[in-house]
Protein backbone atom coordinates (compact mmCIF):
# COMPACT_ATOMS: atom_id res chain seq x y z
CA UNK A 1 0.00 0.00 0.00
CA UNK A 2 1.50 3.19 -1.18
CA UNK A 3 1.24 6.21 1.84
CA UNK A 4 0.22 9.43 1.44
CA UNK A 5 3.80 10.43 2.45
CA UNK A 6 5.54 8.20 -0.08
CA UNK A 7 3.04 9.70 -2.74
CA UNK A 8 3.60 12.82 -2.01
CA UNK A 9 7.24 12.69 -1.97
CA UNK A 10 6.73 11.06 -5.32
CA UNK A 11 4.77 13.90 -6.84
CA UNK A 12 7.30 16.41 -5.73
CA UNK A 13 9.86 14.41 -7.58
CA UNK A 14 8.06 14.16 -10.49
CA UNK A 15 7.23 17.99 -10.41
CA UNK A 16 10.60 18.42 -10.00
CA UNK A 17 12.09 16.87 -13.03
CA UNK A 18 9.57 18.57 -15.55
CA UNK A 19 11.25 21.84 -15.22
CA UNK A 20 14.85 22.91 -15.52
CA UNK A 21 17.34 21.25 -13.80
CA UNK A 22 18.41 23.59 -10.14
CA UNK A 23 21.44 24.60 -9.58
CA UNK A 24 23.86 24.56 -6.22
CA UNK A 25 27.27 25.48 -5.42
CA UNK A 26 29.03 25.45 -2.23
CA UNK A 27 32.35 26.89 -1.90
CA UNK A 28 34.71 26.82 1.22
CA UNK A 29 37.45 29.30 2.13
CA UNK A 30 41.05 28.11 2.17
CA UNK A 31 40.02 24.51 1.83
CA UNK A 32 43.54 22.71 0.43
CA UNK A 33 42.69 20.35 -1.90
CA UNK A 34 44.51 17.38 -0.25
CA UNK A 35 42.78 18.04 2.85
CA UNK A 36 39.96 15.59 2.41
CA UNK A 37 39.43 11.72 2.68
CA UNK A 38 38.33 11.63 -0.92
CA UNK A 39 42.35 12.83 -2.35
CA UNK A 40 43.41 10.05 -0.20
CA UNK A 41 44.17 11.90 3.38
CA UNK A 42 43.61 9.12 5.79
CA UNK A 43 43.77 11.70 8.76
CA UNK A 44 40.74 14.03 7.94
CA UNK A 45 37.22 13.06 8.82
CA UNK A 46 35.32 14.31 5.71
CA UNK A 47 32.21 11.72 5.13
CA UNK A 48 30.29 13.73 3.67
CA UNK A 49 32.36 15.09 1.08
CA UNK A 50 33.85 11.70 0.31
CA UNK A 51 30.48 10.35 -0.16
CA UNK A 52 29.78 13.42 -2.15
CA UNK A 53 32.70 12.34 -4.75
CA UNK A 54 31.82 9.07 -4.48
CA UNK A 55 28.11 9.94 -6.31
CA UNK A 56 29.62 12.51 -9.10
CA UNK A 57 33.27 13.73 -10.63
CA UNK A 58 35.92 15.12 -8.96
CA UNK A 59 38.73 16.43 -10.36
CA UNK A 60 42.37 15.56 -8.75
CA UNK A 61 44.13 18.17 -10.21
CA UNK A 62 42.37 21.68 -9.83
CA UNK A 63 44.07 24.90 -9.55
CA UNK A 64 42.82 28.62 -8.57
CA UNK A 65 43.82 31.40 -10.51
CA UNK A 66 44.94 33.64 -7.93
CA UNK A 67 45.12 32.15 -3.91
CA UNK A 68 43.61 35.41 -2.47
CA UNK A 69 39.88 35.44 -1.53
CA UNK A 70 38.27 38.35 -3.23
CA UNK A 71 40.04 38.11 -6.45
CA UNK A 72 39.51 34.22 -6.92
CA UNK A 73 35.21 34.58 -6.07
CA UNK A 74 35.08 37.25 -8.57
CA UNK A 75 37.01 35.54 -11.21
CA UNK A 76 34.34 32.67 -10.32
CA UNK A 77 31.60 34.90 -10.75
CA UNK A 78 32.81 36.67 -14.00
CA UNK A 79 34.14 33.60 -16.08
CA UNK A 80 37.14 35.95 -16.17
CA UNK A 81 41.07 35.91 -15.35
CA UNK A 82 41.19 38.01 -12.42
CA UNK A 83 43.08 40.61 -14.05
CA UNK A 84 40.26 40.78 -16.62
CA UNK A 85 37.31 40.91 -13.89
CA UNK A 86 39.51 44.15 -12.25
CA UNK A 87 40.28 42.37 -9.24
CA UNK A 88 43.53 41.43 -8.69
CA UNK A 89 44.06 42.57 -4.54
CA UNK A 90 42.07 41.63 -1.27
CA UNK A 91 39.91 44.81 -0.60
CA UNK A 92 38.86 45.31 -4.27
CA UNK A 93 35.16 45.37 -5.18
CA UNK A 94 33.57 43.89 -8.68
CA UNK A 95 31.99 46.30 -10.85
CA UNK A 96 28.32 45.59 -10.48
CA UNK A 97 28.01 46.19 -14.28
CA UNK A 98 30.25 43.25 -15.05
CA UNK A 99 28.60 40.15 -16.76
CA UNK A 100 27.72 37.38 -14.14
CA UNK A 101 26.86 33.62 -13.77
CA UNK A 102 24.06 35.03 -11.57
CA UNK A 103 23.16 36.92 -14.13
CA UNK A 104 23.04 34.12 -16.27
CA UNK A 105 21.04 32.48 -14.27
CA UNK A 106 18.22 35.33 -14.58
CA UNK A 107 18.12 35.75 -17.98
CA UNK A 108 17.07 31.85 -18.41
CA UNK A 109 14.37 32.65 -15.80
CA UNK A 110 16.07 30.92 -12.54
CA UNK A 111 15.46 32.54 -9.29
CA UNK A 112 18.72 33.25 -7.23
CA UNK A 113 20.28 33.65 -4.22
CA UNK A 114 23.56 33.97 -2.00
CA UNK A 115 24.28 32.91 1.72
CA UNK A 116 27.45 33.59 2.87
CA UNK A 117 31.12 34.75 2.84
CA UNK A 118 31.57 36.29 -0.70
CA UNK A 119 34.47 38.74 -0.35
CA UNK A 120 32.05 41.46 -2.17
CA UNK A 121 33.51 44.32 -0.34
CA UNK A 122 30.28 46.26 -0.21
CA UNK A 123 26.65 45.70 1.19
CA UNK A 124 24.16 43.12 -0.34
CA UNK A 125 21.79 44.61 -2.12
CA UNK A 126 19.12 42.50 -3.58
CA UNK A 127 19.58 42.05 -7.72
CA UNK A 128 23.88 42.79 -7.41
CA UNK A 129 25.54 40.79 -9.00
CA UNK A 130 22.77 39.31 -10.28
CA UNK A 131 20.86 37.93 -6.89
CA UNK A 132 17.73 38.10 -6.21
CA UNK A 133 18.28 37.45 -2.27
CA UNK A 134 21.79 38.06 -0.75
CA UNK A 135 22.73 37.47 2.89
CA UNK A 136 26.72 37.59 2.75
CA UNK A 137 28.78 37.65 5.35
CA UNK A 138 27.95 41.72 7.13
CA UNK A 139 24.33 40.33 7.05
CA UNK A 140 25.00 36.82 8.54
CA UNK A 141 27.52 37.90 11.27
CA UNK A 142 24.74 40.66 11.94
CA UNK A 143 21.72 37.71 12.17
CA UNK A 144 24.10 35.50 14.39
CA UNK A 145 26.14 37.83 16.99
CA UNK A 146 22.28 39.12 17.76
CA UNK A 147 21.33 35.22 18.62
CA UNK A 148 23.33 34.62 21.92
CA UNK A 149 24.06 30.90 22.99
CA UNK A 150 21.56 28.76 24.66
CA UNK A 151 23.45 25.80 25.91
CA UNK A 152 26.14 27.09 28.92
CA UNK A 153 29.84 25.74 28.18
CA UNK A 154 30.96 22.71 29.62
CA UNK A 155 33.72 23.09 32.67
CA UNK A 156 37.01 24.12 31.51
CA UNK A 157 36.08 25.61 28.13
CA UNK A 158 36.63 29.61 27.75
CA UNK A 159 36.26 32.20 25.65
CA UNK A 160 38.40 32.21 22.65
CA UNK A 161 40.46 35.12 21.85
CA UNK A 162 39.07 37.61 19.21
CA UNK A 163 40.55 37.18 15.47
CA UNK A 164 43.44 39.61 15.27
CA UNK A 165 46.25 38.53 12.78
CA UNK A 166 49.50 40.97 12.53
CA UNK A 167 48.37 42.72 15.91
CA UNK A 168 48.93 39.49 18.31
CA UNK A 169 51.49 36.32 17.36
CA UNK A 170 50.62 33.92 15.04
CA UNK A 171 50.42 31.47 17.09
CA UNK A 172 47.24 33.55 18.64
CA UNK A 173 45.34 33.99 15.71
CA UNK A 174 46.52 30.71 14.10
CA UNK A 175 44.91 28.94 17.31
CA UNK A 176 48.15 26.86 18.10
CA UNK A 177 46.50 26.11 21.20
CA UNK A 178 43.26 24.74 19.58
CA UNK A 179 40.62 26.16 21.46
CA UNK A 180 37.14 25.70 20.43
CA UNK A 181 34.84 28.54 19.48
CA UNK A 182 32.58 28.67 22.92
CA UNK A 183 29.33 27.16 20.57
CA UNK A 184 27.92 23.82 19.99
CA UNK A 185 27.75 22.91 16.89
CA UNK A 186 23.96 23.95 15.90
CA UNK A 187 24.67 27.44 17.05
CA UNK A 188 28.10 27.80 14.85
CA UNK A 189 28.42 30.61 12.18
CA UNK A 190 28.59 28.03 9.66
CA UNK A 191 25.64 25.94 10.72
CA UNK A 192 23.38 29.33 10.87
CA UNK A 193 24.96 30.13 7.10
CA UNK A 194 23.59 25.97 6.27
CA UNK A 195 20.35 26.35 8.00
CA UNK A 196 19.83 30.27 6.07
CA UNK A 197 20.54 28.29 2.78
CA UNK A 198 17.84 25.30 4.00
CA UNK A 199 15.02 27.61 5.37
CA UNK A 200 15.37 29.60 1.55
CA UNK A 201 15.07 25.70 -0.14
CA UNK A 202 12.35 25.27 1.88
CA UNK A 203 10.53 27.81 0.98
CA UNK A 204 11.39 27.96 -2.77
CA UNK A 205 11.24 24.14 -3.58
CA UNK A 206 7.60 24.34 -4.42
CA UNK A 207 8.29 27.18 -6.96
CA UNK A 208 7.18 27.15 -10.38
CA UNK A 209 10.76 28.50 -11.57
CA UNK A 210 14.29 26.52 -10.83
CA UNK A 211 16.43 27.78 -8.51
CA UNK A 212 20.24 28.65 -8.78
CA UNK A 213 21.81 28.83 -4.93
CA UNK A 214 25.24 29.76 -3.82
CA UNK A 215 25.77 28.54 -0.20
CA UNK A 216 29.52 30.17 0.94
CA UNK A 217 31.00 28.73 4.29
CA UNK A 218 33.87 30.77 6.40
CA UNK A 219 35.74 27.58 7.31
CA UNK A 220 38.24 26.15 7.61
CA UNK A 221 39.62 29.61 7.13
CA UNK A 222 41.97 31.02 10.22
CA UNK A 223 41.35 31.23 12.96
CA UNK A 224 39.78 27.58 12.66
CA UNK A 225 36.71 28.02 14.06
CA UNK A 226 34.76 24.30 15.34
CA UNK A 227 32.37 23.76 17.75
CA UNK A 228 33.14 22.64 21.47
CA UNK A 229 31.23 19.20 20.29
CA UNK A 230 34.60 18.39 17.78
CA UNK A 231 37.23 20.04 20.13
CA UNK A 232 38.67 16.52 20.66
CA UNK A 233 38.21 14.94 17.45
CA UNK A 234 41.98 15.32 16.50
CA UNK A 235 45.34 15.15 18.69
CA UNK A 236 47.81 17.73 17.72
CA UNK A 237 50.98 15.27 18.79
CA UNK A 238 49.58 13.24 15.65
CA UNK A 239 50.61 16.00 13.23
CA UNK A 240 54.27 15.93 11.87
CA UNK A 241 54.99 19.72 10.56
CA UNK A 242 56.27 19.51 6.80
CA UNK A 243 59.87 19.45 6.25
CA UNK A 244 61.16 23.01 5.34
CA UNK A 245 63.86 22.91 2.41
CA UNK A 246 66.93 23.90 2.13
CA UNK A 247 66.18 26.82 0.14
CA UNK A 248 63.21 28.14 2.16
CA UNK A 249 64.67 30.22 4.75
CA UNK A 250 64.68 33.51 3.04
CA UNK A 251 61.24 33.20 2.18
CA UNK A 252 59.17 32.71 5.21
CA UNK A 253 57.01 35.32 6.37
CA UNK A 254 58.80 37.17 9.33
CA UNK A 255 55.44 36.80 11.43
CA UNK A 256 56.30 32.63 11.04
CA UNK A 257 59.33 33.03 12.68
CA UNK A 258 58.79 32.13 16.10
CA UNK A 259 56.38 29.56 15.91
CA UNK A 260 57.68 25.88 17.82
CA UNK A 261 56.90 22.95 16.85
CA UNK A 262 54.10 21.98 19.16
CA UNK A 263 52.52 25.35 17.87
CA UNK A 264 52.70 23.88 14.14
CA UNK A 265 51.57 20.56 15.16
CA UNK A 266 48.39 22.53 16.96
CA UNK A 267 47.82 24.67 14.22
CA UNK A 268 47.64 22.01 11.70
CA UNK A 269 45.08 20.22 14.56
CA UNK A 270 42.65 23.17 14.86
CA UNK A 271 42.82 23.65 10.76
CA UNK A 272 41.47 19.85 10.41
CA UNK A 273 38.93 19.85 13.07
CA UNK A 274 37.50 22.94 11.42
CA UNK A 275 37.43 20.97 8.24
CA UNK A 276 35.70 18.32 9.88
CA UNK A 277 32.68 21.24 11.25
CA UNK A 278 32.56 22.51 7.43
CA UNK A 279 32.46 18.60 5.91
CA UNK A 280 29.26 18.35 8.60
CA UNK A 281 27.70 22.15 7.11
CA UNK A 282 28.12 20.87 3.87
CA UNK A 283 26.51 17.61 4.67
CA UNK A 284 23.75 19.54 6.21
CA UNK A 285 22.83 21.38 2.70
CA UNK A 286 23.05 17.97 0.71
CA UNK A 287 20.98 16.37 3.38
CA UNK A 288 18.24 18.65 3.09
CA UNK A 289 17.64 18.38 -1.02
CA UNK A 290 17.41 14.81 -0.60
CA UNK A 291 14.78 15.37 2.47
CA UNK A 292 13.31 18.23 -0.17
CA UNK A 293 12.74 15.80 -3.18
CA UNK A 294 15.21 18.22 -4.81
CA UNK A 295 18.52 16.35 -5.18
CA UNK A 296 17.48 14.52 -8.08
CA UNK A 297 16.65 17.38 -10.14
CA UNK A 298 20.18 19.42 -9.07
CA UNK A 299 23.39 19.99 -10.21
CA UNK A 300 25.96 20.69 -6.83
CA UNK A 301 29.44 21.78 -7.63
CA UNK A 302 31.55 22.15 -4.42
CA UNK A 303 35.13 23.73 -4.16
CA UNK A 304 37.26 26.12 -2.51
CA UNK A 305 38.45 29.63 -3.19
CA UNK A 306 42.16 28.66 -3.11
CA UNK A 307 44.41 26.38 -1.57
CA UNK A 308 46.28 26.57 1.87
CA UNK A 309 49.68 25.76 3.53
CA UNK A 310 49.91 24.35 6.96
CA UNK A 311 53.86 24.75 7.47
CA UNK A 312 54.98 23.69 3.76
CA UNK A 313 57.82 25.82 3.49
CA UNK A 314 57.61 27.49 6.17
CA UNK A 315 53.87 29.18 5.44
CA UNK A 316 50.49 29.24 7.56
CA UNK A 317 48.94 30.70 4.63
CA UNK A 318 47.71 30.58 0.60
CA UNK A 319 49.25 33.87 -0.53
CA UNK A 320 52.19 31.96 -2.49
CA UNK A 321 52.72 29.83 -5.55
CA UNK A 322 53.42 26.39 -3.97
CA UNK A 323 51.63 23.70 -4.54
CA UNK A 324 49.05 23.19 -1.86
CA UNK A 325 47.85 27.25 -2.24
CA UNK A 326 47.18 26.67 -5.26
CA UNK A 327 45.47 22.69 -5.83
CA UNK A 328 41.64 22.79 -4.43
CA UNK A 329 39.16 20.53 -4.18
CA UNK A 330 36.35 20.19 -7.36
CA UNK A 331 33.61 18.04 -7.14
CA UNK A 332 30.35 17.90 -9.05
CA UNK A 333 27.46 15.94 -8.68
CA UNK A 334 24.28 15.72 -11.48
CA UNK A 335 22.32 12.11 -10.51
CA UNK A 336 21.92 10.58 -13.56
CA UNK A 337 22.96 12.91 -16.09
CA UNK A 338 27.00 12.63 -15.04
CA UNK A 339 29.42 9.74 -14.49
CA UNK A 340 29.68 8.28 -11.14
CA UNK A 341 32.69 8.34 -8.65
CA UNK A 342 34.86 9.04 -11.50
CA UNK A 343 38.36 10.82 -10.93
CA UNK A 344 39.63 13.30 -13.32
CA UNK A 345 43.60 13.86 -13.22
CA UNK A 346 43.68 16.44 -16.05
CA UNK A 347 44.57 19.82 -15.12
CA UNK A 348 41.89 22.04 -14.46
CA UNK A 349 41.48 25.81 -13.40
CA UNK A 350 38.83 28.05 -11.93
CA UNK A 351 37.74 29.77 -15.20
CA UNK A 352 36.98 26.46 -16.53
CA UNK A 353 34.33 26.26 -13.77
CA UNK A 354 32.25 29.26 -14.92
CA UNK A 355 32.39 27.92 -18.10
CA UNK A 356 31.19 24.50 -17.16
CA UNK A 357 28.42 25.81 -15.18
CA UNK A 358 26.95 27.64 -18.41
CA UNK A 359 27.34 24.88 -20.59
CA UNK A 360 25.79 21.98 -18.10
CA UNK A 361 22.89 24.19 -17.32
CA UNK A 362 22.23 25.06 -20.72
CA UNK A 363 22.86 28.90 -20.35
CA UNK A 364 23.97 31.65 -22.75
CA UNK A 365 27.33 31.73 -22.50
CA UNK A 366 29.05 34.84 -20.80
CA UNK A 367 30.51 37.42 -23.02
CA UNK A 368 34.22 36.74 -22.33
CA UNK A 369 34.79 32.88 -21.38
CA UNK A 370 38.51 32.56 -20.96
CA UNK A 371 37.84 28.89 -19.67
CA UNK A 372 37.08 25.78 -21.04
CA UNK A 373 33.95 23.77 -20.34
CA UNK A 374 34.68 20.34 -18.31
CA UNK A 375 31.77 19.04 -19.62
CA UNK A 376 32.84 16.25 -21.56
CA UNK A 377 34.93 15.04 -18.24
CA UNK A 378 31.52 14.53 -16.71
CA UNK A 379 29.90 12.52 -19.41
CA UNK A 380 33.29 10.38 -19.43
CA UNK A 381 34.50 11.75 -22.21
CA UNK A 382 37.89 14.22 -22.97
CA UNK A 383 37.71 17.26 -23.53
CA UNK A 384 39.18 18.03 -27.39
CA UNK A 385 41.70 19.81 -26.08
CA UNK A 386 42.70 19.41 -22.13
CA UNK A 387 44.95 21.15 -20.78
CA UNK A 388 48.56 20.85 -20.51
CA UNK A 389 49.63 23.15 -18.08
CA UNK A 390 48.09 25.94 -15.58
CA UNK A 391 48.02 29.37 -14.68
CA UNK A 392 47.89 31.39 -11.17
CA UNK A 393 49.26 34.83 -9.91
CA UNK A 394 49.63 36.42 -6.86
CA UNK A 395 49.90 40.28 -7.70
CA UNK A 396 49.91 41.99 -4.22
CA UNK A 397 53.06 40.60 -4.21
CA UNK A 398 53.43 40.76 -8.48
CA UNK A 399 54.30 37.20 -8.64
CA UNK A 400 52.84 35.02 -11.23
CA UNK A 401 53.16 31.42 -11.41
CA UNK A 402 52.69 28.26 -14.30
CA UNK A 403 52.96 24.71 -13.96
CA UNK A 404 52.90 21.33 -15.95
CA UNK A 405 53.09 17.86 -15.79
CA UNK A 406 57.30 18.06 -14.59
CA UNK A 407 57.81 21.96 -14.20
CA UNK A 408 56.72 24.66 -11.44
CA UNK A 409 58.07 28.09 -12.35
CA UNK A 410 57.38 31.15 -10.18
CA UNK A 411 58.07 34.66 -11.50
CA UNK A 412 58.47 37.48 -8.80
CA UNK A 413 59.70 41.13 -9.91
CA UNK A 414 60.43 41.75 -6.26
CA UNK A 415 59.82 45.51 -6.94
CA UNK A 416 56.67 45.54 -4.40
CA UNK A 417 56.57 45.75 -1.11
CA UNK A 418 53.86 43.67 0.32
CA UNK A 419 51.09 44.98 2.13
CA UNK A 420 49.55 41.93 2.87
CA UNK A 421 51.57 40.72 6.26
CA UNK A 422 53.43 38.20 4.92
CA UNK A 423 57.04 40.22 4.85
CA UNK A 424 60.44 39.00 4.91
CA UNK A 425 64.19 39.66 5.51
CA UNK A 426 63.57 41.19 2.14
CA UNK A 427 60.71 43.19 0.96
CA UNK A 428 61.94 43.91 -2.09
CA UNK A 429 64.85 41.65 -3.46
CA UNK A 430 64.42 42.28 -7.12
CA UNK A 431 63.72 40.07 -10.16
CA UNK A 432 63.55 36.28 -9.20
CA UNK A 433 63.23 33.67 -11.31
CA UNK A 434 62.54 29.88 -9.88
CA UNK A 435 61.77 26.68 -11.25
CA UNK A 436 61.20 22.65 -9.61
CA UNK A 437 61.81 19.36 -11.55
CA UNK A 438 58.57 18.14 -9.85
CA UNK A 439 59.55 14.57 -11.37
CA UNK A 440 62.61 14.70 -8.76
CA UNK A 441 61.38 17.46 -6.56
CA UNK A 442 57.42 17.13 -5.93
CA UNK A 443 58.13 19.45 -2.64
CA UNK A 444 59.52 22.24 -4.78
CA UNK A 445 62.24 22.73 -2.54
CA UNK A 446 65.50 23.16 -5.04
CA UNK A 447 65.48 26.04 -7.75
CA UNK A 448 67.09 24.58 -10.79
CA UNK A 449 66.29 27.65 -12.97
CA UNK A 450 69.97 28.84 -13.68
CA UNK A 451 70.75 24.74 -15.08
CA UNK A 452 67.37 25.09 -17.37
CA UNK A 453 67.45 28.50 -19.25
CA UNK A 454 65.23 26.60 -22.30
CA UNK A 455 62.59 25.67 -20.06
CA UNK A 456 62.25 29.01 -17.74
CA UNK A 457 62.30 30.91 -21.04
CA UNK A 458 59.64 28.15 -22.28
CA UNK A 459 57.91 28.74 -19.30
CA UNK A 460 57.94 32.83 -19.37
CA UNK A 461 56.24 32.26 -22.86
CA UNK A 462 53.56 30.38 -21.80
CA UNK A 463 52.92 32.99 -19.12
CA UNK A 464 52.95 35.94 -21.87
CA UNK A 465 50.62 33.92 -23.95
CA UNK A 466 48.03 34.06 -21.43
CA UNK A 467 48.62 37.71 -19.94
CA UNK A 468 48.68 38.43 -24.25
CA UNK A 469 44.90 36.59 -24.49
CA UNK A 470 43.14 37.70 -21.56
CA UNK A 471 44.89 41.16 -20.24
CA UNK A 472 42.90 44.20 -20.91
CA UNK A 473 46.24 45.90 -21.01
CA UNK A 474 47.52 43.18 -23.36
CA UNK A 475 47.65 46.35 -26.49
CA UNK A 476 49.99 48.84 -23.87
CA UNK A 477 52.55 45.65 -23.67
CA UNK A 478 56.18 47.32 -24.53
CA UNK A 479 57.83 46.96 -27.32
CA UNK A 480 61.46 45.94 -27.71
CA UNK A 481 61.99 44.57 -24.22
CA UNK A 482 63.03 41.72 -23.00
CA UNK A 483 60.33 38.65 -21.88
CA UNK A 484 61.44 38.98 -18.10
CA UNK A 485 60.48 42.70 -18.76
CA UNK A 486 57.06 42.09 -20.55
CA UNK A 487 56.18 39.67 -17.94
CA UNK A 488 56.65 42.38 -15.23
CA UNK A 489 54.60 44.86 -17.27
CA UNK A 490 51.63 42.58 -16.61
CA UNK A 491 52.32 41.43 -12.83
CA UNK A 492 51.66 44.43 -11.25
CA UNK A 493 48.00 44.90 -9.60
CA UNK A 494 45.67 47.61 -12.17
CA UNK A 495 42.87 47.60 -9.73
CA UNK A 496 40.38 50.66 -10.07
Amino acid sequence: MITRRALLASSAVTAQSARKPNFVFIIADDHAGYVLGADGNKKVSTPNLDHFASQGVRFARHYCNQPVCTPSRQSLLTGLMPSAAGVTVLRTSLDPAKPTLPKQFKGAGYRTAVFGKMHLNRPSSPGLYGFDEMMTEQDINKAWTAAPPTRDLPAGVGRKPPWQPFKVPARIWLNADKLPFPRYYEEMRGTFTANRAIDWLTRHKADAEPFALWVSFPEPHSPYDFPIDLKDQYDPKSFEAPKIGPEDAGQIPLIFRDLSPADKQGIAASYYTSVSALDRNVGDVLKALDRLGLAENTCVFYMADHGYCLGQHGRFEKHCGYEPALRVPLLVRYPGRISKGAVVNDFTEHIDVTATITDVMGLDKLPVQHGQSLKPYLEGKKPPAPRKEIFSQYLENEEVFAANDRWKFIFGSGKRKRTDGYETDNPTPGRYMKLYDKKVDAGEFYNVAAKHPDVVAAMQQSILKRYRATHPDAAKEPKGVSAAEAVEFYVVPRDA
